[in-house]
């Protein structure tokens, strides 16, 4: 007589069931999608940071910023540098922001004579990161102060800005 050996079908069940709970209780711990929005959120910050530094190279070289475009681009000599495309020799490439559907933002007031400049971005965490303006809502300056004219021209809320040392975001 043989003596078979080996897990019943209830057995398998019941441990593949427990490994299921296991599972969906790590993530939503982990939360993937909010640490990839995270993610997005500090790579932005840092595209700002770079693209930043290149406009201080060039104000360094002519005395002024650039003027921005009606598209909210950098617009140097007649044209405007798409972001993704070099600025050379300011910054290698200009960055894009992660997402297709968002751009980010920059805007000279023309009045000022290249005195001045304002980056902006769309975070996608919102009021849940510590550095966006207004509570997560449009950043003051857009709301009339230097008359900026795209509000949303980010592709959705323009709530995160970096600006030139002589004005606030």
């Amino acid at each position: 007589m043989k003596i078979l050996r080996g897990f019943t079908l209830i057995e398998l069940l019941v441990v593949l069931g427990i490994l299921g709970i296991l599972a969906a209780a790590l993530l939503a711990t982990i939360n993937p999608v909010a640490q990839l929005e995270k993610s997005n959120d500090a790579r932005r910050k840092a595209d700002l940071e770079s693209i930043q530094h290149a406009l201080e190279l060039y104000y360094q070289d002519t005395g002024g910023y650039p003027a921005s475009s009606g598209s909210f681009q950098i617009f140097v000599n007649g044209s405007s540098v798409n972001w993704g495309s070099s600025w050379s020799p300011y910054i290698t490439t200009l960055p894009k922001d992660p997402l297709a559907t968002n751009k980010y933002v920059y805007y000279s007031p023309a009045g000022n004579a290249g005195q001045s400049y304002y980056l902006y971005a769309n975070l996608q965490r919102g009021k849940n990161d510590p550095n966006v303006c207004n509570n997560g809502n449009a950043c003051q300056s857009l709301s009339g102060g230097g008359g900026f004219p795209g509000a949303a021209a980010c592709g959705g809320t323009c709530n995160y800005g970096v600006s030139s040392p002589n004005v606030s975001p």
